[in-house]
């Protein structure tokens, strides 16, 4: 690969969630964060409307796009089509346990078939000049022992594969719904860090559960870098925080009001090209997350962004309410 890219601090890729508008307003929040796109099936990129799945903003990069897919010939070429457009990585989906994936044979359901996910990663690697990574859980059903994990993790490394963003809990393909599966099987760190010791030589990521400042630091004397997933919609100023603490001989820490207005600027160039305000404001509705004022700023929000017509000033009157 061609790219090494910073992963110590990243986004989940978080569907109905990172659209274009979600990951520029974390692009301000974090400006060395990873961030991901909600996951792309393979077959709504080549047949669907590709403009409109692949949209982003140069400002967003480093930025990966999350693949969905099973056939390694299509996988590659969606690698390609995401390549030209300008992404910095291809992540394969093989974690996710909804009932829709199980149907298309990919998501969490890979973890069983080592094989084809090693060739859709060769296939793919060796397609495109940019990184191909995987995320995955640690087990799906009463496939959960670290040797079948192990197993799994020796063999797709053998494609080409060097980057594994492992979300430490199993994942259960019947029985539980997907939000039931991020929070029901009890997350095990210690089998993501034990993966680290028995392969140095690659790149471990972590995910699932992290809320915190300090529960998100103690994470880099053991593996690569952390995955924030669903903290960082419903607190997304935890990522300047922990920002700061990575990078802070690079950056000084923007406050809250400076990443609304910055936000303002992008919000309003969208307005004017015919963008929805509700379609933007419904990500920062948790800025003020803990904040005094915090209920006020998010009740103005919610029930003015929708009305015919409005603007920015939403925005500026509901920033007003934290300042009291």
């Amino acid at each position: 690969m061609t790219l090494k890219l910073n992963r110590k601090l990243s986004i989940a890729p978080m569907m109905d969630h990172t659209d274009r508008h979600f990951r520029f307003f974390m692009r301000i929040v974090s400006p060395h964060a990873m961030l991901y796109t909600e996951m792309i099936t393979t077959g709504a990129l080549i047949h669907g409307d590709r403009q409109r799945f692949l949209q982003h903003h140069v400002d967003e990069y480093p930025l990966a796009i999350q693949l969905g897919g099973s056939d390694p010939g299509d996988l590659a070429t969606c690698a390609v089509i995401a390549e030209q457009a300008g992404y910095d990585e291809v992540n394969l989906n093989v974690g996710c346990p909804s009932d829709r994936v199980q149907s298309g044979k990919f998501g969490a359901c890979l973890m069983a078939e080592p094989e084809l996910v090693a060739e859709g990663i060769s296939r793919m690697s060796q397609s495109v000049n940019i990184p191909v990574t995987v995320k995955t859980r640690i087990g799906i059903d009463e496939m959960d022992s670290y040797e079948e994990l192990s197993a799994f993790i020796n063999c797709v490394k053998k494609s080409g594969c060097n980057t594994f963003i492992i979300h430490a809990r199993k994942a259960w393909l019947n029985g539980l719904s997907p939000k039931e599966n991020r929070e029901v099987p009890p997350l095990q760190y210690e089998t993501v860090y034990q993966l680290k010791k028995d392969f140095p030589e690659l790149d471990f990521i972590i995910n699932g559960g992290f809320t915190t400042q300090n529960s998100i630091m103690e994470q880099y004397a053991q593996v690569d870098g952390v995955m924030i997933g669903r903290a960082a919609y419903q607190n997304p100023y935890l990522l300047a925080e922990i920002e700061q603490s990575l990078f802070g001989n690079k950056t000084s820490q923007v406050t809250r009001c400076e990443i609304l207005e910055k936000f303002m600027e992008y919000i309003q160039q969208n307005l004017d090209q015919g963008v929805y305000l509700g379609h933007m404001t419904r990500h920062i509705l948790g800025l003020f997350f803990n904040q005094p004022g915090a209920r006020a700023y998010r009740r103005y929000i919610s029930e003015n962004a929708y009305r015919e017509g409005a603007g920015v000033e939403v925005i500026r009157i509901a920033m007003e309410k934290t300042l009291v």
